[in-house]
């Protein structure tokens, strides 16, 4: 597959790898609201960010959607969107390196992007995330009005979305719902039982068709229906005879019209299959997005705002209520805000003070039931809440060895992603962190075991052993595998442990910063 190269590629596609690995601390004067509600704000460089999430929530993100800077060649407010070309392919890589490890299998990516650097972010997504996995590229109608000053009037952005699986990601993706334009093409004229209905050809090309898809059929008044030039019918006689005995098979009024199908609304209660070019209609334009910042701030708070009906359709046809959303160049908070409204939960990442001065507020003011944006068309009513994280300092030191002050859920997060690729899902209640793959593993670290003194708790002996023993086999009875235990020192022989199948490896010194 080509790729793209740049001066500073070899170095910028190691960049994730570098990034250390950071405490999130919670700023409980900036949370609102329910704490339990599993949504985050996190104020700080969305690069250290994403690194820090990933023990905790690697393949568990349903959605991503992301407003990166579109390198327009001019300065906003609010952040530097002048970036050279190949600084925005420096900003972009690691990043989204980073975003695909959040991603779950069944979970997609949507970018929202212009024709400046828009067909350079396809081809390193192409490489990212590799190339079956591009779904599609949505045209979004952002204004409607005519930009007289420019040589071409630029009306339209696009959203390009990849997915992690795509044989998954179709299988749960979700149909956009009817609107009342499309349900007010169903009609009812011979008052069917079953309900409104429209009606559709029975005839297509015949390029593709079998021998028993041509030929010619009397209808229950007597009149011979013979085929279009160069068409055939969809169905073969004997499944047209069904159809037609069911009544569905619609001859018109008086009986003599050529034939249609009829589809009923009822069947179509799943919804539409999404598009690619959204208009401003249904979606919203930066003009509308304007008009809410205004309402909830007094002023615009960037010049291309994204209107919430944009993000709900994305997150619509994404997720489902309690997935997980992500967006790390949060903006002035509205994809947090619509995820909210629409009952799934969400990671927020903004480096601006604007986290807390904006961000925080608005949702804030959800929380509240504000009823801006599509409050009303969800019926939003309030409540939820989120928490608020500042980025602390680096879990592992210089040498990439843990710091001896990390509590134990973090070190064991940082021992199971590293050791498995997962993302732990323990309650740091026991050393046992869990089997994966026919191993247990298991940690000693910070008096896990209750007692106290130092050394105490956090040695491998006998008896620490004959309890981690007890936790798997609560966990899985019949367990006979291998055993890694994470401790500050072992006091079994090396026979001992070669013959209980130990792998015994010691804290903080073996414990590395996964790249």
């Amino acid at each position: 597959m080509p790729i793209l190269n740049w001066l500073t590629r070899d170095e910028d596609i190691r960049t994730a790898q570098r990034v250390p690995y950071r405490l999130l601390e919670e700023v409980p004067d900036l949370s609102a609201g329910d704490g339990g509600a599993g949504n985050m704000l996190i104020q700080g460089d969305n690069l250290e960010a994403l690194k820090a999430l990933l023990p905790f929530y690697a393949g568990r993100v349903k959605c991503i959607y992301i407003d990166p800077p579109y390198n327009t060649r001019s300065a906003f407010e609010h952040y530097d969107d002048n970036l050279e070309h190949t600084q925005w392919l420096a900003m972009m890589w690691p990043r989204l390196e980073l975003l695909r490890d959040l991603l779950a299998e069944d979970g997609s990516i949507w970018v929202s992007i212009d024709d400046n650097e828009g067909h350079y972010l396809k081809v390193i997504m192409d490489e990212v995330f590799g190339r079956r996995n591009f779904v599609t590229s949505c045209t979004w109608q952002q204004r409607t009005t005519r930009e007289n000053r420019k040589v071409f009037s630029e009306d339209c952005e696009r959203v390009v979305i990849y997915c992690r699986e795509p044989a998954k990601f179709g299988a749960v993706r979700n149909d956009l719902e009817l609107s009342d334009t499309v349900r007010g093409r169903y009609k009812n004229p011979d008052n069917d039982p079953r309900g409104p209905w429209q009606s559709v050809s029975v005839n297509a090309q015949g390029g593709h068709g079998t021998p028993s898809q041509f030929y010619d059929f009397t209808a229950p008044n007597g009149k011979v229906h013979t085929l279009p030039a160069g068409r055939c019918w969809l169905y073969t006689w004997p499944v047209m005879q069904e159809k037609i005995a069911d009544n569905r098979i619609w001859f018109g009024a008086t009986g003599n019209n050529a034939p249609r199908e009829k589809k009923f609304l009822y069947e179509a209660k799943a919804g539409l299959t999404p598009n690619t070019l959204w208009l401003a209609a249904d979606v919203g334009t930066n003009d509308e997005a304007k008009k809410e910042t205004v309402k909830l701030f007094g002023s615009t708070v960037f010049d291309t705002p994204k209107p919430e009906r944009l993000i709900q359709r994305i997150v619509h046809i994404a997720t489902n209520p309690g997935d997980l959303v992500l967006d790390s160049f949060l903006g002035s908070g509205t994809t947090a805000a619509v995820a909210h409204k629409m009952g799934r939960r969400y990671i927020g990442i903004e480096l601006g003070d604007h986290a807390h001065t904006h961000c925080a507020p608005r949702l804030n003011k959800v929380i509240e039931g504000e009823q801006g944006g599509i409050s009303r068309a969800v019926d939003w009513q309030g409540g939820g809440g989120f928490r608020f994280y500042r980025l602390g300092p680096p879990v592992f030191d210089e040498e990439g060895h843990i710091r001896q002050d990390i509590r134990f859920p973090v070190l064991a997060a940082h021992v199971w992603f590293s050791e498995t690729d997962r993302p732990w899902e323990g309650s740091g209640d026991s050393p046992l962190l869990g089997i994966e793959d026919g191993r247990a593993h298991a940690l000693l670290y910070n008096g896990i075991l209750g007692d106290k003194r130092p050394g105490g708790g956090n040695v491998l002996t006998r008896a620490t052993l004959a309890l981690i023993r007890e936790d798997i086999a609560k966990l899985a009875p019949d367990f006979d595998g291998p055993l890694t235990v994470y401790g500050e020192q072992s006091r079994l022989t090396p026979a001992t442990l070669d013959r209980e199948r130990i792998t015994f490896k010691q804290t903080p010194y073996d414990v590395k910063a996964r790249a």
